[in-house]
């Protein structure tokens, strides 16, 4: 059984997972991902910061809700290290209803093209392509995508 719970971006178990992912993004794409997020801005009013958990409390996965307009928020910093099936999805699911009860009508994200596990996943979770938005305009490498909720 997988739990997700609020947690501080700053814990070493969320370090551990940013790096991870980090160093995955960078293997796969060229390039670390970290230029768009900042733990800082997770302190935001209507942000959060979550950790998937195992039966045992070992953190699995993460992910983040940031505002960027009053009825969007911004999912950054997904991930999951695969030991465990449906942690992605399970994330998803929480942050869309914790999204919705904050008042979002609309999630939003960034990955790269080249990154077509991720694409493919959010594609395949209701999000659909739409244009590139804010730092992403112009950057063909960008596939932003977005899901109303």
């Amino acid at each position: 059984m997988i739990t997700i719970e609020p947690a501080d971006p700053f814990a070493p178990e969320s370090q551990r997972l940013i790096e991870q992912l980090s160093t995955e993004l960078a293997a796969i794409t060229g390039n670390n991902g970290k230029s768009h997020f900042s733990a800082e801005a997770i302190d935001a009013k209507r942000s959060i910061w979550v950790l998937a958990k195992d039966q045992q409390g070992r953190a699995l996965g993460c992910a983040s809700l940031r505002p960027l307009s009053d009825d969007v928020a911004e999912l950054k910093r997904m991930y999951s290290d695969r030991s465990v099936s449906d942690v992605g999805a399970t994330l998803l699911d929480y942050l869309q209803e914790w999204a919705a009860k904050a008042g979002y009508k609309d999630i939003r994200l960034s990955t790269r093209a080249i990154n077509t596990r991720a694409v493919a996943f959010y594609l395949k979770h209701g999000f659909e392509q739409i244009e590139n938005y804010g730092p992403y305009v112009g950057r063909t490498e960008s596939v932003c995508l977005s899901k109303t909720l």
